[in-house]
């Protein structure tokens, strides 16, 4: 089924709906004109209640809220219903509590700066201002703060403080984790508006990741792996949009081609992953490099959406009939049927106003290829529109 064209609202995995390829898009998400299977509906509460919610609906929404915003607003209502008429466990109501409430605080602290670009920076809470990592990180942030981006941390001490104090206070958004340890909120953030404090690491991450455009990891520890991981696995399975991802170690240490060299001969050696997958991240111990991947990534590449079973991807410069031909015969192994083509912006595009003067180009892409789909990504920024006339919709 389509993606709801007026549906904006993330995924659990901090994926927006219309990021998704269509067999997932109407998981755990409302759809067009009903609830999803993930979601309780009118059909699993209570049907008497249907027009509380409603009544609810009203009072609280403008009066021209879309429809897809009041459905799930209903759908909310009829979730936290759900939850009071299954005799859940109080652990599990304060579960479910905590995590909406953490979320709530967190968009309303990133939405007014959703039109910034931004990077997350991961790494160990345990580095120094003296380690050669922290200067890294440091030098990192200030250059892209200097480039117009924001960077977003987990708000505590080492690479975490390093990245805030390299793009300044100004530049910063903090999504700090209750710990007993370690983790009290740094000097570069502690008591800025921008700064969300949060009891669950499933929530943090969500934030982590779906309010950015860009990744850098230094070395860390297990939390650092762990995120890491993580973002590789959304970015591998088509759960999150393509991102630039920067494994950044610091001058003449080895930690993540060490870790490189684990994937090449476990991973990839015992087919656990594909060759491919390892193009979703860059390593190097060049902060220029490392800003140069994260800034260049976006420099005609600007986004990408499912609509039905196309995907749609955005751009700022159309490529030209030679460059058009060129990424067919390189990509054609994405493309399930027909091939890569340019469109024009389609109606669920038209109906949410989706940068409507940039030129697109759309494929049916084969759901198992998304590693692929970032060199695509890659390969679509190469494109100049040449000496010949851009290729039209």
């Amino acid at each position: 089924m389509a993606p709801d064209p007026d549906l904006p609202p993330p995924l659990g995995d901090g994926t927006p709906v219309d990021a998704l390829p269509p067999q997932t898009a109407s998981e755990g998400t409302a759809s067009e004109g009903t609830a999803s299977e993930g979601t309780a509906s009118e059909g699993t509460a209570s049907e008497g209640t249907a027009s509380i919610r409603a009544r609810f609906a009203d009072a609280v929404l403008s009066d021209d809220a879309r429809p897809s915003v009041r459905r799930l607003v209903e759908s909310l209502l009829a979730t936290v219903e759900l939850l009071a008429r299954s005799d859940t466990d109080l652990i599990d109501l304060k579960i479910a509590d905590a995590a909406l409430t953490e979320m709530t605080q967190a968009f309303e602290i990133f939405r007014p700066y959703r039109g910034i670009r931004k990077v997350a920076i991961f790494g160990s809470a345990r580095t120094g201002p003296g380690d050669h990592a922290y200067r890294q990180a440091r030098a990192l942030a200030q250059r892209v703060a200097r480039s117009g981006w924001m960077v977003v941390t987990g708000a505590g001490p080492g690479i975490m403080a390093a990245g805030m104090e390299g793009a300044g206070t100004d530049r910063s958004l903090g999504v700090n984790i209750r710990l007993p340890f370690e983790q009290e909120p740094n000097q570069f953030i502690a008591q800025d508006p921008k700064l969300v404090s949060m009891r669950y690491f499933f929530t943090r991450k969500l934030m982590l990741i779906k309010e950015t455009d860009a990744y850098v990891l230094l070395p860390g520890g297990f939390g650092t792996l762990d995120e890491g991981f993580e973002l590789l696995t959304l970015l591998q399975t088509g759960k999150a949009t393509p991102a630039p991802v920067v494994l950044l170690d610091a001058p003449g240490q080895g930690y993540w081609r060490s870790w490189r060299a684990f994937a090449d001969n476990e991973l990839v050696a015992n087919a656990l992953i594909s060759p491919d997958d390892l193009a979703l991240a860059r390593i190097t111990d060049s902060v220029d490099e490392a800003t140069a991947e994260l800034v260049g990534f976006y420099r005609n590449y600007q986004a990408c959406r499912w609509v039905g079973d196309l995907l749609v991807i955005r751009m700022l410069v159309a490529p030209d009939r030679s460059e058009l031909a060129d990424l067919n015969r390189r990509f054609a192994d994405l493309v399930t049927t027909g091939t890569i083509h340019p469109t024009r912006p389609l109606p669920p595009e038209r109906s949410g106003h989706d940068h409507l003067d940039q030129p697109r180009l759309a494929l049916r892409l084969d759901p198992t290829r998304f590693s692929r789909l970032r060199l695509l990504v890659d390969a679509i920024n190469e494109c100049t529109g040449g000496p010949g006339p851009a290729v039209g919709a």
